[in-house]
């Protein structure tokens, strides 16, 4: 199993669980429009960093960041219940 696919599961799974001591669990059991403002604020802050980095022409920061900002949309995705497999099946419909 790709290691995509195994930490979307996780994030799936704390957001169902909600585990106490989880950061998924915290970005996520707020009241719907809270939850989805706080992940969406990640997105943003995740995605300027990923930016600056690449500004900065910082190969390190760029992979750092740009995992941030992956696993947070992964958060968001998750969240509104799309299945892993129907986000890999939108990329296989744009290779076509």
């Amino acid at each position: 199993m790709d290691v995509l696919k195994e930490v979307y599961k996780v994030v799936e799974s704390r957001i169902k669980e909600k585990p106490e001591n989880s950061y998924v669990s915290k970005l996520t059991t707020d009241d719907t429009k809270k939850a989805i403002n706080k992940i969406c604020e990640k997105i943003g802050e995740e995605a300027a960093e990923t930016i600056i980095a690449a500004k900065d022409e910082d190969k390190r920061e760029i992979i750092y960041e740009s995992a941030d900002l992956i696993f947070h949309t992964m958060i968001l995705l998750a969240y509104f219940g799309v299945e892993y497999e129907e986000l890999m099946d939108e990329f296989k419909r744009r290779m076509k």
